[in-house]
């Protein structure tokens, strides 16, 4: 870029009011040559309703740990908001965005520099005469003075570097809530994954009971004949298959203490859980609201928005760096070759500059820099679609997973209670020597089997919950303070972007 020096200096031939004309007459040329903004309208659809038939009525609020009615795990996921390492790092960001907003900022403002200079120099005196002798002269200077400059925002363009600024911030706290969301999320579902292991755990201690006394009975009716060494070895297969799964088990609980502590910001070592069981925990009955809230519910969709309006504010500032820029300068102080007299009204002086400069030629880097900004704003645009479509289906998914967990559960627990009737009666039959071993072994690990997968639906009925919870934003509620979710929805039910 070819920067055109159009201060007005004393001594030009050319009138000031000539300058001012030809200035005025290239403005129309320069603005012309700006390209324009593409103000195309996209839209989302917002459904009206969802397809799983929700109650419309919010119950997710940001103390949704405690309506699992267990004060470890509310006091789990607290910790872990206040302690979590990569939430400390998320917070660091905000600091550092805010600085860079507050830099951003101060091109608004003029600038102050002070100065003082002492200078000594001698010159030979073969400078101040052609024969000798030649005497050389010192001589001192002394100064000090203020510099103001400042350069008019005439055209928005340190406004718009503001404002992205600003949006960036934003875009930095909604990050951190939305780690926030997730931190807590993954601190209760390892809290149930540890409680599903101890329930595991327990589970095999009472087959391995259950299998031992069924082992009992079989050696005794061998003692009269009625069984032979194959039930037996069958048996203390069931019996020692039962025993061999629950190391599996306690690595995972003792792995699992191990991620919640890494979760808390805290090392493992001394780090103890009390809860024993899936079983006192209570599955919250969760809804999602209206699904126009959810759009004031979500921090990655305020966080999508934020980067949008940051990539606008952009887009204004590459625009507005096609036309003049006018820079003002003021300079003061006092100067003199004696410091004594520094302070006297001689030796003060003062100037001003004004200057205009605007860009003739730039081999396209102009252009270049209006088209990568206007890019990243089209990237953006489909960026934050794709969040409010992903929302959505989030939160149908969450609905879906809510539902049939939950019939899955009562399902599971039937079979459980037949299977549990059936092994009752196999085992008083064995007793009476009324039915074979196989039957039996059948019948066991039928029981074995399905309450092994009655506990795996508990926890996947509560890890739906969490899904849930993550899906209609952790209650939280965004701040109704940006220009996409201020407008009120259209009777199309859309949400339109610029």
């Amino acid at each position: 870029m070819i920067a055109h020096d159009l201060s007005f200096k004393s001594g030009s031939h050319t009138p000031r009011s000539g300058k001012a004309c030809a200035i005025l007459v290239m403005l129309p040329v320069l603005s012309a040559c700006m390209p324009s903004l593409d103000r195309t309208q996209f839209t989302v659809p917002i459904p009206t309703t969802y397809e799983q038939g929700a109650p419309i009525a919010p119950s997710v609020t940001t103390q949704w740990p405690k309506q699992f009615r267990s004060p470890e795990l509310d006091r789990l996921v607290g910790s872990a908001v206040e302690g979590n390492l990569d939430l400390a790092g998320a917070v660091a960001r905000i600091t550092e965005a805010d600085a860079q907003a507050a830099a951003a900022r101060s091109s608004l403002f003029p600038t102050l520099d002070g100065t003082a200079t002492a200078q000594r120099s001698q010159s030979p005196g073969t400078l101040l005469s052609d024969r000798g002798p030649f005497t050389s002269s010192v001589s001192n200077q002394f100064g000090a003075g203020l510099t103001a400059s400042y350069t008019i925002d005439a055209w928005g363009r340190y406004r718009s570097l503001e404002a992205a600024g600003l949006a960036n911030a934003e875009a930095a706290r909604f990050d951190r809530d939305a780690l926030a969301i997730s931190i807590a999320a993954s601190t209760a579902n390892t809290y149930f994954g540890i409680m599903a292991a101890k329930d595991r755990i327990a589970l095999q201690q009472e087959n391995i009971v259950l299998a031992s006394h069924i082992l009992d009975a079989i050696k005794a009716r061998v003692s009269v004949g009625t069984a032979s060494a194959l039930d037996i070895a069958e048996q203390e297969s069931v019996v020692a298959s039962q025993k061999a799964a629950v190391p599996a088990l306690e690595q995972q609980v003792a792995q699992g203490r191990t991620q919640l502590a890494i979760l808390l910001g805290r090392p493992p070592e001394g780090f103890t859980i009390k809860g024993t069981s899936l079983k006192p925990l209570a599955v919250p009955d969760l809804s999602a609201g209206l699904p126009s809230s959810l759009l004031l519910r979500r921090p990655d969709i305020a966080r999508a928005e934020a980067d949008l309006r940051t990539a606008e504010a952009n887009v204004e500032a590459a625009r507005a760096a096609y036309l003049p820029s006018f820079d003002l300068t003021l300079k003061g102080g006092t100067e003199s070759r004696m410091l004594e007299n520094m302070l006297r009204p001689d030796a003060a002086f003062t100037s001003a500059l004004g200057g205009i400069t605007a860009p003739i030629f730039d081999g396209g880097s102009l252009d270049a820099s209006f088209n990568q900004q206007n890019g990243r704003r089209t990237e953006l645009i489909a960026a934050y679609r794709k969040a409010i479509i992903s929302a959505y289906s989030d939160v149908e998914n969450a609905l879906i997973g809510v539902k049939q967990n939950r019939l899955q559960e009562d399902l599971q627990r039937a079979v459980v209670e037949a299977s549990r009737r059936a092994y009752t009666i196999s085992e008083e039959r064995l007793r009476a020597g009324t039915i074979d071993i196989v039957t039996l072994l059948t019948v066991q690990q039928t029981l074995f089997q399905a309450e092994e997968a009655l506990i795996q639906s508990r926890l996947n009925r509560l890890q739906a919950a969490i899904s849930m919870v993550q899906a209609v934003g952790g209650g939280f509620e965004v701040s109704a303070d940006a220009a996409l979710r201020q407008r009120a929805f259209a009777p199309t039910q859309s949400v339109s972007m610029p």
